[in-house]
């Protein structure tokens, strides 16, 4: 019997099940893997020997490296505040927050 007459001989109902598993095995290999690829490699705010620090005034931000004081017109977050990855607590947090020249915690201004 050729392949042609075999696939003709199938009950219309059964010919779209192989099809429908494979892409249905596809479906779920695509999600476990998009699962963990998503909870193992989270983006840091910052690379390796490096920290974050708040510009002073607004919600920029940048990165400075271990064991030297931030840039001008930046600050250290305050402990227990400092976002580690994006899109964590205080990543989201200081995007609508930052400090003053005092070092209090505001609002982040219209704008800023």
């Amino acid at each position: 019997m050729r392949m042609a007459d075999r696939v003709h001989a199938l009950p219309p109902a059964a010919a779209g099940r192989p099809l429908r598993s494979v892409l249905g095995a596809l479906a779920v290999g695509c999600l476990t893997v998009t699962m963990l690829a998503g909870c193992s490699s989270e983006d840091a705010i910052c690379g390796g020997g490096e920290y974050p620090v708040l510009a002073v005034g607004s919600s920029g931000r940048a990165c400075a490296p271990n064991g030297q004081e931030p840039p001008k017109g930046y600050v250290r977050f305050p402990q227990g505040k400092v976002p580690e990855h994006v899109g964590d607590t205080w990543d989201t947090y200081w995007n609508t927050h930052t400090v003053d020249a005092s070092g209090k915690t505001i609002e982040v201004p219209s704008g800023g």
